[in-house]
């Protein structure tokens, strides 16, 4: 089969690690794809975001950058329409995006199965967090192509009730979590070689992948280990992000400079190194619709989880099976979920053995997610061939 892969993506981050891990693994699965999207994004570094695009941002009105976005789905449709000239391909997947409506302008004209990756609501997100100016262009927008769609992809059950609430059928809607490439993990370290080579043997690791944010609460961590001393706690932050200077100086001034290391960006093979390294692996609380990246990651390297119990998280984790899940409303439950393992060492093997099952238990790869979205790609190409010959499906 062959899938053109759709996005519209500009920053090399969590969202280019999803979608070189899709084409990888349809790839795996014997499918042709074919990638329409930015091109720029490929030849950033890790962690990387187009300097047009950032400073389109920081410099025009929020209506007229709104108004650029829905325009620049009128050259992509152009794009879409020379790829499909040139490789014909059968199916199109595409990663949603808002205001980004030129997939289904496609699927419409070439009468192509369209299938819809959705990561988060992104109308309900940027109005939240940064501001909408077009307010009812977005939510047409948004809406055209989840109810244009022919199956949406979603990463939780929480997301897909999400859009099911704007008219799109739930026999149209499919739940695929993020997942994991287990190869990445296998043939490292044990835990305590990774953190000799680290230079933290004797330490104690909490760790952390990811772009560090003021809430996710990461300075309550340095207060614990002020706290306890006798644990000898070390907190490994493996990325980077804007709360990294008010943390870095919060440990200086409680003495812990030499109890805390910021990787900085590495480049994403890098990671699991990092990763086995952590006896106590730290997932913060989350959006309520999100599948966090690194939380394949912590599975994967077997490592004792400290999670909330949301219910996007709970979609995953279970209480004293292969984590321990801390209520997001009280902070003291996540202080004394850390405590708890770091003072029993049989606890975070048995959770950190439990953890590494998840993965295939529940299939969290990426070869799974290619697998059923090739399965669901054959499905509507089998309807689609019967309405054309007058059978009945």
């Amino acid at each position: 089969m062959k899938v053109l892969y759709h996005h519209r993506i500009g920053s090399k981050d969590g969202q280019f690690v999803h979608i070189a891990e899709m084409v990888h693994a349809l790839e795996q699965e014997g499918a042709e794809v074919v990638v329409v999207g930015p091109g720029a994004v490929d030849n950033q570094s890790f962690g990387g975001e187009s300097g047009l695009i950032s400073q389109l941002k920081k410099r025009l009105p929020r209506a007229f950058y709104e108004l650029l976005e829905l325009t620049y789905s009128v050259l992509d449709y152009w794009k879409l329409r020379r790829a499909i000239a040139e490789h014909r391909p059968d199916v199109i997947y595409e990663r949603y995006n808002l205001l980004f409506v030129s997939g289904v302008w496609a699927q419409q004209r070439y009468a192509l199965p369209l299938l819809l990756e959705v990561n988060a609501p992104l109308l309900d997100e940027r109005g939240r967090y940064d501001g909408i100016a077009l307010h009812q262009l977005a939510r047409w927008s948004e809406r055209h192509v989840w109810r244009g769609a022919d199956h949406v992809l979603t990463v939780t059950g929480v997301l897909a009730r999400r859009i099911a609430r704007e008219a799109v059928a739930d026999t149209r809607i499919t739940v695929t979590p993020n997942g994991i490439e287990p190869e990445q993990f296998a043939g490292l370290p044990s835990r305590e070689e990774a953190k000799r080579q680290l230079g933290l043997n004797g330490r104690l690791v909490l760790g952390f992948t990811g772009f560090v944010r003021e809430w996710h609460g990461l300075d309550g961590i340095l207060d614990l280990m002020v706290e306890y001393p006798d644990l000898n706690l070390h907190l490994l932050l493996v990325g980077d992000g804007p709360a990294r200077a008010p943390l870095e100086s919060r440990a200086r001034e409680l003495g812990l400079s030499n109890r805390i290391t910021f990787t900085g960006v590495i480049e994403r093979e890098q990671v699991p190194t990092y990763v086995v390294a952590f006896d106590v692996a730290l997932q913060p609380a989350v959006v309520p619709y999100a599948s966090p990246l690194k939380l394949f990651e912590y599975l994967a390297a077997g490592c004792a989880i400290v999670a909330p119990a949301s219910e996007n998280i709970l979609e995953i984790l279970t209480n004293e099976r292969n984590a321990l899940l801390f209520d997001p409303e009280q902070p003291q439950t996540r202080t004394d979920a850390i405590l708890r393992l770091a003072n029993d060492a049989a606890l975070r093997q048995r959770l950190g053995e439990a953890a590494a099952s998840t993965i295939s238990e529940q299939g969290l790869t990426w070869r799974t997610n290619a697998r059923r979205v090739l399965e669901i790609a054959e499905d509507l190409l089998k309807t689609r061939a019967k309405g054309q010959t007058g059978e009945r499906p």
